[in-house]
């Protein structure tokens, strides 16, 4: 049975006496600390450091990170409108997006930086803002993700401005009399520094075509260890063999470029649990599964049933007792068959039990490494369930609540009857 990752089986009971279930829990300790191994990644030349803020957008954990020093990546107007809602400056935020937003005049005029990621957004840009400076997010030709649905760079990523479009690139600078001060690229979520390193290679020659740039910005991720046996990224190997290469590129070109990291499942991936109540448990025969029923499901956490994702699960009875384990599947509260906690790893279709303390209804299960890409990434309201609560643990132990539980009447609030 997997540990629990930050939370006593008392802290997990509290949580439920004064806040209900599902709630998501976040611990301080545990994003200061990781936090702080973001902002040593080793650098030649000076380092800003950003959250990812797509991961977790809740305002208490934007102040919170921004605090600890990290600066903002905002992947939509929309978000980086809450970034400043939350208290964010905007001469803190970066915006990279698909979709340009509406506002963009707004935005920048407020400081935001802003990082063209079309030969269109370009264009556009130039129009908005002649002979102004900003960022271009380029597609290096490669990615590190560890799957396709994480690697976002390379041909088959739409994400950034192909890599032989330079001359185009520059052509629109010319004609709008734009600088490009800023070289992006987004190369995925992985670990292994080889190819960080060829990554960082590619993107530093890109940036040699521009003749202004002062700051690369390597986005993307950085492998998290969820489960028992998986491997975390080393930040201070990866940092060291990219320090290398822009301190080559300076002796080649004389250009000491500044660099920016965009983590956001790093910082914030392993600070979260979600603590859920178990509401049933059935089985389908000597030959079937045991299933245990649970009141949140892909409305909180859509990684396992999106793409087989693997998280810590542990059970914690309403009440301390010893118990022997049995084997169960975790079943959501959506009717949907995919509502699955437990698939088999990388494959959303496939179902791999986990051995559990025996389960009895009121028990509580808690969902580990759920701070990234779970509450601001499911099916929210499906089967019209509202959004849980959250909840900060501080370092001292006390629980604050930094977003309620959503009411029917606000999930229906935007609804107009005929």
């Amino acid at each position: 049975m997997e540990p629990l990752q930050f939370l006593t089986g008392g802290q997990v009971r509290a949580l439920q006496r004064e806040f209900g279930t599902p709630v998501y829990v976040y611990d301080e300790a545990t994003l200061e600390n990781q936090a702080q191994q973001v902002l040593h990644f080793p650098n030649p030349f000076g380092l800003t450091a950003r959250f990812a803020m797509k991961a977790l957008p809740t305002g208490a954990i934007l102040r919170l990170l921004h605090d600890l020093g990290l600066h903002i990546d905002a992947s939509s107007g929309y978000e980086a409108s809450r970034a400043m809602m939350a208290g964010i400056p905007p001469q803190h935020i970066q915006l990279t997006a698909q979709e340009m937003p509406g506002n963009l005049a707004e935005l920048v005029g407020a400081g935001i930086q802003f990082n063209a990621c079309s030969l269109a957004q370009l264009a556009a840009f130039g129009k908005l803002f002649p002979g102004a400076s900003l960022g271009v997010r380029m597609n290096p030709g490669m990615g590190s993700g560890h799957n396709n649905r994480t690697n976002v760079g390379g041909p088959s990523s739409s994400f950034g401005i192909w890599r032989d479009y330079v001359p185009r690139v520059l052509e629109t600078c010319i004609q709008h009399d734009l600088h490009v001060t800023r070289v992006h690229t987004h190369i995925g979520s992985g670990g292994d520094p080889k190819v960080w390193t060829k990554c960082a290679n590619l993107s530093l020659e890109v940036a040699a075509q521009f003749p202004e740039v002062t700051t690369l910005n390597l986005g993307g991720g950085f492998k998290v260890a969820r489960m028992p046996g998986e491997q975390s990224a080393d930040l201070q190997e990866i940092g060291a063999a990219v320090s290398g290469l822009l301190s080559k590129h300076a002796d080649t070109h004389g250009r000491c470029l500044r660099l920016e990291i965009e983590p956001g499942t790093f910082l914030v991936a392993n600070a979260g649990a979600l603590v859920a109540r178990i509401m049933d448990v059935v089985d389908t025969g000597a030959d079937g599964y045991a299933f245990i029923k649970i009141d949140a499901g892909m409305t909180d956490i859509l990684r396992p049933a999106l793409y087989g994702a693997q998280h810590p699960i542990t059970l914690v009875p309403a009440a301390e007792e010893e118990r022997a384990e049995a084997e169960y599947l975790a079943a959501g509260h959506c009717c949907e068959s995919g509502d699955v906690l437990t698939p088999e790893p990388g494959n959303p279709e496939g179902l791999l039990p986990r051995r559990l303390l025996e389960a009895r209804i009121g028990d509580l299960l808690v969902v580990g490494g759920a701070g990234a890409y779970c509450s601001a990434m499911c099916s929210k309201n499906y089967n019209s369930f509202p959004e849980p609560a959250e909840v900060l643990l501080k370092k001292d132990g006390g629980m604050q609540l930094i977003r309620k539980r959503q009411t029917l009447a606000q999930l229906l609030a935007n609804e107009i009857l005929p």
